[in-house]
């Protein structure tokens, strides 16, 4: 079974549904000593399966696959009918019609049984923790199973339930919250005191997410008993992300970020626009139907350079990225941890002698 400690750079790739996770990005960063990741949201099987073996033709290394566990109950209808007619104006537009506001599985089961059949390294969920059923089918042909967890409550779950390490998300980080539930307050706590929550609850491996960007993050994060960093923001600007152009040159800049419902129907961190401003306080909690009513939308302005009408999520660390080859952020960023861990080491030194 995979152990995160045995990372020769202690750097996980977030899998970064919507475009920016490649095969090309996982092989980068599984070459360069990290975690490699595809993200199986929003595609099909096929399409995952493809991408499995992009990333085995290229390298010998572990990586991971990500699943969303589904969301059990249908949107409400009334709040739902009324977000859909405030979205006419913006479908006017871009001269496209909404999608269909559908509920969905996202090929759950047909996913799974392609992870039982790949027997991928790591499987990470999303939005739930799967049954202890799926945990041990996963166990059973070698697959380590990691869970996203937002608070302590959700850990102690994904522990009984028999995963093998938590990745433990705060508020900071980019993109959906990963956690159970949808609530208002599902914003939660930052990751520094969200790992010390987690880790006095549990005694699994800590993967951390949130805004780490550089080494001294890193390092951060290490101190506060996590074995990994799970970056993804930090490695949009990569070459080998699949980012869109218009959300690339935003990147970098000094744009606030904010948690939204607008583009998905699910809380998630992204670069303050226009269409996020207009709909955050109306836009319910109602995943996926709000993802696939918005989807022409979001597909239209990407292909126009609307920066102002698709979601740019980014953690709160955005200015931070860089545009360079994933292995050469890897790379930089696993030195610069150790550096601030000597320095740090260094001055406590000197300080008690």
């Amino acid at each position: 079974m995979f152990d995160p400690a045995r990372l020769r750079e202690p750097i996980v790739q977030a899998p970064m549904a919507g475009g920016p996770s490649t095969p090309a990005l996982a092989i980068a960063v599984c070459e360069a000593g990290g975690l490699g990741f595809l993200a199986a949201g929003y595609k099909s099987p096929k399409a995952v399966r493809e991408e499995i073996t992009a990333v085995r033709s290229a390298t010998d290394q572990a990586f991971g696959v990500n699943l969303f566990v589904p969301t059990p109950v249908p949107a409400e209808p009334g709040s739902l009918s009324s977000y859909l007619r405030e979205l006419g104006a913006d479908a006017a537009r871009l001269g496209v019609e909404l999608g269909e506001a559908r509920h969905e599985d996202d090929a759950w089961q047909d996913k799974l049984e392609l992870l039982y059949e790949q027997r991928v390294a790591v499987a990470s969920f999303t939005f739930g923790c799967p049954g202890v059923e799926v945990i041990a089918r996963l166990h059973a042909v070698g697959t380590a199973v990691w869970i996203t967890v937002t608070d302590a409550a959700e850990a102690l779950v994904a522990q009984a339930a028999g995963a093998d390490a938590l990745v433990v998300q705060g508020s900071e980080a980019g993109g959906h919250r990963g956690g159970f539930s949808d609530d208002d307050d599902a914003g939660g706590s930052a990751v520094l005191a969200l790992l010390r929550l987690v880790r006095r609850a549990v005694k699994l491996p800590l993967i951390a997410a949130g805004a780490i960007a550089d080494g001294a993050a890193l390092a951060a994060v290490l101190c506060a008993g996590a074995t990994a960093g799970q970056v993804g923001t930090a490695l949009m600007l990569a070459s080998e992300a699949g980012t869109n152009e218009a959300q690339r040159a935003l990147l970098s800049q000094p744009v606030p970020t904010c948690l939204t419902r607008a583009f998905t129907g699910r809380l998630a961190r992204g670069l303050v626009n226009r269409f996020l401003l207009e709909h955050t306080a109306t836009a319910p909690s109602a995943y996926p139907e709000i993802h696939h009513a918005t989807s022409p939308i979001r597909a239209e302005a990407r292909r126009r350079g609307d920066a102002d009408a698709f979601n740019l999520w980014a953690g709160e660390a955005h200015e931070l990225a860089e545009a360079r080859a994933a292995a050469e952020i890897i790379l930089t960023m696993g030195a610069g941890a150790r550096q601030a861990l000597a320095e740090v080491s260094a001055r406590l030194s000197s300080a008690s002698a």
